[in-house]
């Protein structure tokens, strides 16, 4: 029964291929297999309550990276591709965010997300109601990872929406499932966004106490654990302030043994398929299996490759030199366009670790030759126009190397798909949220304690420590946070987001070029000049895309659902 249970997870979670409501069990369905039938072994439950944890893979950067890779929605990586591919992201007139049932464009998820409620809705009803036979203690962990799931979804609408109808398995008029069938449920009100929030965090609490410490022989890693419920809590009390359970979740989270920076960055982004102490919560992938696997590596390697793979390697996503300069000299001292040369023998090679682990740049070794950026080389350089795709091409002067496994080299052939776990939270993460926690909670008291945590993540990678004097306020404290996220996780899916809950992505992005460098090579040597890719045009970002408009649909139905102002 130990293999079918592994078997029922690994569809649960890494069916990463599948789309939103077509896929979603349907609970109802008892002409195949009854409720009790299900219920009826501990195994028959698990396999039932995992798909639970299909929220995750709905939100995955590497799986969905041609429609939700949301770092190139910021300023940090770019698309390569005008109208092709089915890129949502470089749309610098956004004509689809309207008021509409899409009216979120490709940051819409209100349907996706409530059938997946709905479903973990039914999933807890049904373990209350069945699960008395497999004992208090083996109910509670699987009514915590149900909530957890659940308070994840409820998260995804929330950072989109802001406050949202709080359905769950007992708000319903009768005091049961509330999902409208029932016409008496179906006019329900939005909860105000520190409501959602605070139910959001509530549940997650509950999922800590009661989760498992640890992954075991029992309970995989592909099922969550307390450290990853504490992970969860220290990123969402960020977007509800609450600073201080902010801080109290990351400190907790550091209590666990197993948790812990792994000694080499490149560890967790590259080759090694997550089994690190860093990786607190994963979607893991399998060769050999479509359902199980993803096209990270046919998608963003660069153009040069396509001699060892036979084709592919689009480089859809490539990093802007917005990202590319954070990344300081490996002595820890700044990088600057204007004085690289004065002690560098070129402005890359030279760069601290996340650099060289994350970017491809001009000149990097890389599957068993020489990355070549500049014109005619085999990498190559396209400009962006607002037409058509760079063809693999780069058209900012760097591209990203960041979960591409490098030993992949035949990744179009026969099974060598990419299987790179998608990083869902990571203890490097942990660490950055309790530093922007302590710092916005209590400033003086507290920032010598966010400077250590800043710290831990820049000592992994043998960078000089920041000192006091670098937190001489709140913004200049602010500042390094975020250049230390940016740098630390870009490509994880949150730059995008934090520049809306920080209240910088309207000056961050609208009516902004994002910038690359343009590399020249003349008689064996080469000339760098920094240019602006955006085709000529600027970002979009209004004021009233901080919320986006629920779905006319949704409004329509329920006429207690009030829109968002601005729409």
């Amino acid at each position: 029964m130990k293999k079918q249970i592994l078997y029922l997870l690994s569809s649960a979670l890494l069916g990463a291929t599948l789309s939103s409501c077509e896929d979603t069990l349907d609970v109802n369905d008892t002409t195949k297999l009854s409720d009790a039938a299900i219920w009826s072994s501990l195994d028959g439950a698990d396999g039932f309550i995992t798909a639970s944890y299909k929220i995750f893979t709905d939100d995955t950067q590497l799986a969905n990276s041609r429609s939700k890779f949301w770092d190139t929605f910021s300023d940090l990586t770019k698309s390569c591709s005008y109208g092709d591919y089915g890129h949502p992201y470089n749309i610098f007139n956004l004509n689809g965010i309207t008021s509409g049932n899409d009216g979120a464009g490709p940051f819409e998820n209100w349907t996706d997300q409530y059938v997946r409620i709905r479903t973990a809705n039914i999933c807890l009803n049904r373990l209350r109601e069945y699960g008395g036979k497999f004992g208090k203690d083996e109910c509670l962990k699987r009514e915590a990872e149900i909530r957890l799931c659940r308070a994840y979804s409820y998260f995804l609408l929330a950072r989109v929406y802001g406050g949202v109808i709080l359905r769950t398995e007992s708000s319903g008029s009768n005091g049961g499932l509330s999902d409208g069938s029932y016409k008496e449920d179906i006019a329900m009100a939005r909860s105000t966004e520190a409501e959602t929030y605070d139910y959001i965090l509530s549940e997650l609490q509950f999922a800590a106490e009661n989760l498992p410490a640890k992954v075991s022989a029992t309970w995989p890693k592909e099922r969550a654990t307390q450290p990853f419920a504490y992970g969860l809590i220290s990123r969402i009390a960020l977007y509800a302030k609450k600073y201080d359970v902010a801080a109290a979740a990351a400190e907790k989270c550091a209590t666990y043994e197993q948790v812990s920076l792994d000694p080499n960055f490149a560890n967790i982004v590259s080759d090694n398929l997550g089994n690190s102490p860093e990786t607190l919560f994963a979607i893991y992938y399998l060769a050999g299996n479509a359902n199980l696997y993803h096209l990270w590596d046919n998608y963003v390697s660069p153009r040069g490759d396509r001699a060892l793979s036979g084709g592919g390697a689009t480089a859809e996503h490539q990093p802007t030199a917005e990202l590319a300069d954070l990344y300081e000299w490996s002595d820890g001292t700044a990088f600057d366009w204007n004085t690289w040369d004065q002690a560098h023998a070129d402005p890359f090679s030279d760069r601290e670790p996340r650099f060289q682990a994350t970017i491809l740049y001009n000149g990097a070794s890389w599957r068993e030759r020489t990355i070549e950026t500049f014109e005619n080389g085999a990498d190559g350089f396209k400009e962006f126009i607002l037409s058509g795709n760079t063809d693999g091409k780069t058209c900012t002067g760097y591209f990203l190397r960041k979960f591409l496994q490098e030993s992949n080299i035949k990744f179009l052939q026969g099974d060598n798909k990419s299987i790179c776990p998608d990083i869902v939270c990571r203890y490097a993460e942990v660490l950055l949220n309790q530093a922007e926690a302590y710092v916005n909670l209590d400033f003086v008291a507290n920032r010598q304690k966010a400077l250590d945590c800043i710290n831990k993540v820049r000592n992994r990678v043998n960078l000089p420590d920041k000192k006091i004097s670098d937190f001489s306020s709140l913004e200049d404290a602010m500042k390094i946070i975020r250049d230390e996220r940016a740098k630390e996780l870009v490509g994880e899916g949150f730059r995008f987001w934090d520049l809306r809950r920080w209240g910088l992505a309207e000056n961050t992005l609208n009516g902004k070029a994002m910038h690359g460098v343009l590399v020249k090579q003349s008689s064996g040597s080469f000339t760098y000049e920094r240019i602006e890719i955006d085709g000529g045009s600027t970002r979009v970002y209004n004021y009233n895309y901080n919320y986006f408009s629920i779905p006319l649909t949704e409004r329509s139905n329920n006429p207690l659902c009030t829109n968002n102002p601005g729409w």
